[in-house]
């Protein structure tokens, strides 16, 4: 008879070992990272400006003069605050007492430190207006400082992973035309390749034969970006970009902005960024090159990707592969590549089509955090989130692909999860708010997926609305509109440092992590919904089978405000039951059946043994 599971004084004890520090992933028995797979992961997602100031000389990057030369104003929601490689570097014991096993952090490269038209100013603290692809920016550190950071959460077990942005560059190229419309979106129909015409009205760009042709003769042949607007890039910016085949403004759309609908999606700036041409082989070759380097150099685990679907699918094809093969040869077998495929809705449509369109490994999963959000909150029942692990068969791999999907609650764009389970609940109850909370985060760690926290929330952190607002800072602040927010769970303010580890969310996601590292099921298990409440708020029930160890675990969740008991239907292989997280039965009701008891908001993973 082979038992397969591991005890609640074993789990108990694995979430205390994490919260010592470096020896942590001895203690659990986390595999080493060349090892581990991507579903072994629990990721931390953090934007260093934000996190912790590790040296204060560096807050204005190098940069002489004032704000809107440097970026740095700690009282601003908008400019830079000061956290840095150093500060995350220092606060490693305290992710990893989380029991976090990977860190993705915003993009740290060179930035535009301050662009925006006059009184529309803010700072490159959050990482995407890149001007240099291949260094650090100032005010984060060094690149001797981010392999430091590299090199000391690996020495933990713990992976790094990138935020890169390809899509898009920092807004520099400015367009001759001026702003009179606004740089709206000039459309490849209404203004071709080939159509403005040249010196003594000759036409441009003559031979080139679309842009579907990938041939680089082809592409040799586009000599003139004037074809919609004209680029002029100021004086002082001729070269501001590195490496230096950026500054070629034929290696852009050069046509307006986008507005996010149809063709524009893939070839407007987005919000006046500058939009790279992604069909033109020279930016292909040139974006491998640049981020297989930081594999090379660093030995990186793992890239996120910005803007994904606002980039044409084939540039996806062309490069996956060749990254992949990078990470192999630096002895990188599990490089976890996801993009971002923005949308606020609880589906699986979307995310499913643009990773079969572009061959991505993964993609970050929106439309769970959706349903977490609208579940979690009472706005919707259970069936909806029930409905929506049904719709795994659609990935491409199917629902085995699934478990690869970065999973997570609420981010930096639309706004932390707290906030929205406060809005869509209509209460701010601060006890019920915060157990709804902590069941949105159990169907984090519980659930399909690699679970995603978002830097603060394991701190109560509560925004109050998306962007700039959702992104406080975890030491002490000094802009006004985060520190006069009502923090969940405590009754501190982010106008102080915030790294409580005694924090009931912070303990909370340990204990799920630890449960979730202690067990195959839920990591690798796939879904099959036992039950859910039809109609209203109640009931979902998840049985997660691992195929390759034979364990199963029961999920099971209470999403009302009401204690529940009802009998669930399990596996006929279960002839024992044993606790994993939250109060579990102790045997089966019957051959096939377990009866399960749960408080208001309360949740529950329980191990079935099996015989076999």
């Amino acid at each position: 008879m082979t038992r397969i599971f591991v005890s609640l004084a074993a789990v108990l004890c694995a979430s205390t070992a994490l919260a010592g520090g470096p020896a942590a992933a001895e203690t659990t028995g986390l595999a080493p990272i060349s090892e581990r797979q991507l579903e072994d992961e629990i990721i931390y997602f953090v934007l260093p400006d934000r996190f912790e100031n590790g040296d204060t000389s560096n807050d204005r990057g190098g940069i002489k003069g004032g704000v809107f030369d440097h970026g740095f104003d700690p009282t601003h929601k908008g400019f830079y605050h000061g956290g840095d490689l150093k500060g995350l570097t220092a606060k490693l014991d305290y992710i990893q007492g989380m029991g976090v096993t990977a860190i993705w952090f915003a993009p740290v490269f060179k930035n535009k430190p301050v662009q925006g038209k006059p009184g529309e100013e803010s700072s490159g603290y959050h990482g995407y207006w890149v001007t240099n692809f291949t260094s650090v920016d100032p005010h984060f550190g060094t690149n001797a400082e981010f392999k430091a950071f590299v090199d000391e959460a690996h020495a933990r077990g713990m992976k790094v992973y990138m935020d890169i942005i390809i899509n898009h560059t920092a807004d520099v190229i400015d367009y001759a035309e001026g702003t009179a419309n606004g740089y709206a979106y000039r459309s490849k129909g209404d203004y071709p390749y080939g159509r403005k015409g040249g010196p003594n009205g000759a036409p441009i760009n003559q031979g080139f034969a679309g842009d579907e042709n990938a041939d680089p003769a082809n592409w040799a042949k586009l000599t003139d970006p004037a074809f919609a607007y004209t680029p002029v890039v100021p004086e002082a910016e001729k070269t501001v970009k590195v490496p230096a085949w950026l500054n070629d403004v034929t290696l852009y759309h050069n046509r307006g902005n986008s507005h996010w609908v149809g063709e524009s999606s893939v070839y407007g700036d987005f919000s006046g960024l500058d939009d790279l041409a992604t069909e033109n082989p020279r930016v292909v070759q040139g974006m491998i090159a640049i981020f297989g380097q930081w594999i090379d150099d660093y030995g990186i685990d793992g890239y996120r990707i910005d803007t994904a679907k606002h980039v044409n699918p084939e540039f996806w094809q062309a490069f996956v592969p060749p990254i992949l093969e990078r990470a192999k040869a630096k002895g990188i077998d599990h490089f976890h590549i996801f993009g971002e495929i923005a949308y606020e809705e609880p589906t699986a449509t979307l995310a499913a089509q643009v990773m079969a369109e572009s061959q991505l490994p993964y993609a970050l999963d929106m439309g769970f955090a959706k349903a977490v959000q609208l579940v979690a909150s009472g706005k919707a029942g259970p069936r909806l989130m029930a409905e929506f692990l049904q719709q795994d068969a659609i990935y491409p791999g199917g629902a085995k692909t699934a478990l690869g999907l970065p999973t997570f609650l609420g981010n930096h764009d639309f706004g932390r999860f707290s906030m929205f389970v406060r809005d869509m609940s209509g209460s701010d109850d601060a006890e019920t708010l915060l157990a709804r909370v902590k069941l949105g985060h159990a169907m984090m760690f519980l659930l399909r997926g690699v679970p995603t926290v978002y830097y603060g929330d394991e701190q109560g952190f509560i925004s109050d609305g998306n962007d700039q607002l959702a992104r406080e800072d975890m030491f002490p602040s000094k802009v006004a509109v985060y520190n006069d927010n009502r923090l969940i769970g405590t009754t501190a303010t982010t106008e102080q440092s915030n790294f409580d580890t005694a924090h009931p969310l912070y303990r909370l996601i340990a204990d799920l992590s630890a449960a979730r590292t202690a067990s195959p099921a839920l990591r690798r298990g796939l879904s099959e919904v036992r039950a859910f409440a039809e109609t209203a708020p109640g009931l979902l029930a998840v049985e997660r089978h691992d195929p390759e160890t034979g364990q199963r675990v029961l999920a099971v969740f209470n999403t009302s405000a009401s204690a529940l008991s009802h009998n669930v239907e399990v596996s006929y292989r279960a002839s024992g039951v044993a606790l994993l997280v939250g109060n579990c039965p102790t045997t089966l009701t019957a051959p096939g059946t377990v009866r399960i008891t749960l408080p208001a908001f309360g949740f529950a993973a329980c191990i079935l043994e099996t015989d076999d």
